[in-house]
């Protein structure tokens, strides 16, 4: 049995992309008005805290993508920002995303999803992942902290790509909370920090469980 399925070539690959604290908060990254629910007072912290090698990695893990699985939220900030932003330093991506199948995990079936290319999934996830594996080489989830939520939950990923910032943010939304399926996970290559002290490291999803016992 292939215990990776991250290395699992016969299907398409879920990879989640997320940017945390060295507390695992995830929640705004990327702007001071992405998200403040809970009264969160660090969004923007990525943005506040400039990495050199971050980057180039997000743009080197991007060449396989060729779908994207996104929450509600996430989708709403993508969608007003990438159409404008498809020439220049960040085009490449631009292009990339605006040319792809989007994905929006959503139970409203009524919301509007303007962005070209944009389809609502939802009502039964397991079976609209496994569509999405038997569809796509490569289906990449940013961000989407609540969908990221329910993905671990139910075992519904193949790779963990983390960068980890070294702050410490005391309270926000966190990657891995309570609901978190337990799994054993594989470290796919060494762990790269940057000079501005930000890890990257990347995970593969095995089927093994956590075992237990006592030592001596």
């Amino acid at each position: 049995m292939n215990t990776n399925p991250a290395q699992d070539t016969a299907r398409g690959r879920i990879l989640i992309d997320l940017f945390l604290s060295l507390d695992g908060v995830a929640q705004g990254p990327g702007g001071t008005d992405e998200d403040t629910s809970g009264g969160f007072r660090f969004s923007g912290w990525q943005a506040g805290y400039p990495s050199p090698g971050t980057g180039p990695q997000v743009e080197a893990g991007m060449h396989g993508l060729d779908a994207l699985l996104l929450g509600r939220r996430t989708y709403d900030i993508f969608a007003s920002y990438w159409p404008l932003h498809t020439e220049g330093e960040s085009g490449d991506i631009g292009n990339l995303f605006n040319r792809v199948p989007k994905y929006v995990a959503s139970r409203n079936a009524d919301i509007a999803l303007d962005w070209a290319g944009s389809t609502r999934v939802g009502g039964n996830l397991a079976a609209e992942v496994a569509e999405l594996r038997a569809t796509h080489r490569e289906v990449h989830v940013i961000g989407s902290l609540d969908l990221v939520h329910t993905l671990l939950a139910e075992g519904l990923f193949d790779e963990l790509n983390l960068w980890v910032y070294p702050l410490l943010l005391g309270a926000g939304k966190k990657v891995f909370d309570d609901g978190a399926l337990p799994a054993v996970l594989r470290l796919l290559e060494p762990a790269v920090t940057d000079d501005a002290g930000v890890t990257f490291l990347r995970y593969g999803r095995t089927e093994r469980v956590p075992e237990v016992g006592t030592f001596g």
